[in-house]
């Protein structure tokens, strides 16, 4: 515990630091996406449990970054980061500039942007690592939770318009 019986505060330097790039890259996106991807048809029919696990996951991976200081030293983490990172926007390309092309329309094309996030979430655990084993494991299994109520949406809506 901190002086004065309080808890401490996020760390300044942060994994929800390395969040942004993504979340920033898909608020610029947001407008430009196929219609399966716009969120009248993309949340359409999903199973509300589904829906709620996605939400809760992702909210509580992304808060605990904020409690995961960066590990500069952690160079592997920080590489796999910076390369799911681009994956992750690349994914998106074919499916915003080529959106009825064979590879777009495939499983494997639709499902790439819920998929390569795994990259780069598994990226900021191994950055973040270190502060506490037990911050750590949750942050992994909440990554992981979401990662498969993610990709299980988005296998849902591909299957719809398969």
């Amino acid at each position: 515990m901190a002086a004065h019986g309080r808890l401490p505060g996020p760390p300044l330097w942060n994994c929800f630091w390395l969040t942004l790039p993504a979340l920033a890259f898909n608020a610029l996106l947001a407008g430009r996406l196929p219609p399966a991807f716009q969120p009248g048809i993309f949340w359409q029919d999903i199973p509300p449990v589904l829906g709620l696990v996605e939400n809760v996951f992702r909210a509580a991976a992304l808060g605990l970054t904020l409690f995961m200081p960066v590990d500069r030293g952690a160079r592997g983490g920080l590489a796999l980061y910076a390369a799911g990172t681009l994956a992750y926007m690349a994914s998106w390309l074919p499916l915003v500039l080529a959106p009825g092309s064979a590879w777009s329309t495939s499983a494997a094309g639709f499902l790439a942007p819920a998929l390569t996030p795994a990259l780069w979430l598994a990226g900021i655990g191994m950055a973040g690592a270190g502060r506490s084993r037990a911050l750590t494991a949750l942050y992994g299994a909440s990554a992981a939770i979401f990662l498969a109520a993610h990709v299980s949406h988005a296998l849902l809506v591909w299957s719809r318009l398969a």
